[in-house]
């Protein structure tokens, strides 16, 4: 685990973990642990602790079915646990096959697909949704600033 300060003083701590050595390899090969940090960082202004872990089709589909009813794996699941205007804590799950798939099906270099999940998984951890059009439009929005502040194109 690593403590980051924000430039308010309040402190983020980031936990990064991966369910396989392959996983990791894979993630490293396309974003740093302190760039994902970077990203988690530059979305979460807030003091707080976030997990983000790296999962298999196995465990995204199992935590998916537990947590959702639905039999899949799905590219992030979000778990925030206390959300407030100064403090966030919240897991993070990320499932690197379905990633993969999904930024190859829409020409997207994978590290721009991974960053612009980690945005969004991180502003659901905030309390942001996408369950009406116009929640949607807002989160949508905030993401595309977000990551053109990051270097990345609009993802949609």
């Amino acid at each position: 685990m690593q403590t980051k300060t924000s430039s308010s003083g309040q402190k983020l701590i980031m936990d990064i973990q991966f369910a396989t050595p392959a996983i990791e390899a894979s993630i490293s090969r396309n974003a740093s642990p302190a760039l994902i940090k970077k990203w988690v960082k530059s979305t979460t202004p807030l003091k707080g602790l976030i997990t983000l872990r790296f999962v298999n089709a196995a465990e995204g589909k199992k935590l998916n079915h537990a947590y959702r009813k639905k039999a899949y794996a799905t590219n992030v699941l979000t778990f925030p646990y206390d959300s407030s205007k100064d403090e966030v804590i919240a897991d993070l799950i990320f499932c690197l096959p379905v990633i993969q798939k999904e930024a190859k099906q829409q020409g997207k270099p994978l590290k721009a697909h991974l960053a612009h999940l980690i945005v969004h998984g991180c502003l659901h951890a905030q309390g942001y949704d996408h369950m009406h059009e116009r929640e949607a439009k807002k989160m949508e929005r905030l993401e595309i600033q977000l990551l053109q502040q990051l270097g990345f194109p609009n993802p949609y």
